[in-house]
């Protein structure tokens, strides 16, 4: 094995280069080439836990190294200061010996060709291996402590004063692995048996029929049933869109925004004698959608277009019902993918406001009377949700509210926020229009 396999095979190096992905090339953690490329699965899990971890608490690692360098590392070498942050992880949150911890992270260095720095790193560490309860009072005393952006932090306390310390604490938790059952291919019983057989341990949820969590996660290869379509990663909230859209069949539906498709795939599972329209302007993501419906073993008219250009995919026959799971800044799911936090802008969250508004304007029209539009989110903030449909009720006359006889979440001016952590659930919102006749 070469010194570069051996470097993409080390989980520390493979977190380091994670990082790098993500901050400096914007991808999503998930889709990490350093990640996936390591064979090893418990080297694996330990990459992954370390990336997922540095990103969750980014700004309260970068105060505590602050704290601890006698001078800023310059800029260049901003994978040197990553490797603090992993380094200052492992001591503070994980399980990880504090020798390995502190000499293996350390040893990183000399891998990248810095070995000036393996002593800077070693005295760093060991440094808050001996100061670690000043330091971390001290930074109770700093707004760092919450690990996110300020400008989202501000945004929280602003729409959620009451609330938004319990979302910021939800927000940096792992969260639980949720599963939807697929009822046309396995029965609850038998798969929980199957399940418990593995040495998983099974719950149910309160408030989505088709959620089941297991103790301890794992990686889907390695759960029973996966493979063969039986099962799906979905959180409880966005399985929720299945309910209040109450598919009957027969019923033209139209899934706008579907990818990657576990809305999708969820009401053809429940309901397959619907025709179903799904749409997502990204081949890549289609392909995704496509891929899931054939594990799946369901099928609906799947096209690749772009929602608000109606005139390049409608036939003008209207719609019974229209999921619209709207663009968003996702700022609900930040437990399940916390770069979310260090790669959103205000901005992008003004440019999804009006995408938004766009797309509730362009399909509006596809809808017949007496039929539902059911938007969704999975953000937390009020001006891409209940602001966002108060807007569109006072443009459009023919739009009235429904409101849902459900005991999740809470009501809003208009729809339903689910808060991070509420019963275990995502962030999401959800408002259901009629339109009249």
């Amino acid at each position: 094995m070469s010194k570069r396999e051996k470097q993409a095979q080390n989980p520390r190096m493979a977190a380091l280069e994670a990082l790098s992905e993500v901050l400096d090339s914007n991808r999503n953690l998930s889709e990490s080439k350093a990640l996936s490329n390591i064979r090893d699965s418990r080297n694996a899990a330990f990459a992954r836990h370390l990336a997922y971890g540095v990103l969750r608490w980014k700004s309260a690692l970068e105060w505590l190294a602050a704290e601890l360098l006698s001078k800023p590392i310059k800029r260049r070498e901003r994978a040197v200061q990553r490797l603090l942050l992993l380094g200052l992880q492992q001591l503070w949150h994980d399980q990880t010996a504090s020798h390995a911890a502190i000499n293996e992270t350390a040893e990183c260095a000399r891998s990248l060709g810095k070995p000036w720095a393996v002593g800077l790193i070693n005295a760093v560490l060991r440094r808050f291996q001996r100061e670690r309860t000043s330091l971390l009072e001290k930074l109770d005393q700093s707004e760092q402590r919450y690990a996110h952006p300020a400008w989202m932090l501000a945004q929280l306390q602003a729409d959620w004063p009451q609330q938004w310390q319990s979302i910021v604490e939800a927000n940096n938790k792992q969260a639980p692995l949720w599963l939807r059952i697929n009822r046309q291919r396995v029965e609850r019983e038998n798969l929980s048996k199957d399940l418990s057989a593995a040495g998983f341990e099974v719950s149910d949820h309160p408030f989505a029929r088709d959620a089941i969590c297991i103790k301890p996660a794992a990686p889907v290869i390695k759960i029973p049933g996966f493979e063969k379509g039986c099962l799906s990663v979905q959180d409880p909230a966005a399985q929720l869109a299945r309910d209040l859209l109450n598919p009957e069949d027969g019923e033209r539906i139209l899934d706008a925004c579907a990818a990657p498709g576990g809305k999708t795939a969820h009401l053809l599972e429940s309901c397959p004698g619907l025709q179903l329209t799904v749409l997502d302007k990204h081949p890549d993501r289609t392909e995704q959608i496509h891929q899931n419906l054939v594990r799946l073993g369901v099928k609906a008219e799947v096209k690749t277009a772009d929602a608000t250009d109606t005139a390049s995919w409608w036939n003008g026959e209207l719609f019974d019902k229209i999921l619209l799971d709207a663009p968003c800044s996702a700022t609900g799911v930040i437990r399940r993918h916390p770069e979310i936090k260090w790669l959103r802008t205000n901005d992008q969250v003004d440019a999804a406001v009006q995408i938004q508004a766009s797309l509730l304007a362009a399909l509006w029209p596809l809808l017949q009377p007496g039929g539902i539009l059911v938007y969704a989110t999975c953000s937390v903030l009020k001006r891409e949700n209940s602001g966002q449909i108060l807007q569109f009720l006072e443009q459009h006359s023919d739009a009235v509210e429904v409101s849902p006889a459900v005991e999740w979440g809470t009501v809003e001016s208009s729809g339903r926020q689910i808060l991070p952590g509420d019963a275990q659930m995502d962030g999401f919102f959800y408002a259901v229009l009629r339109k009249s006749a």
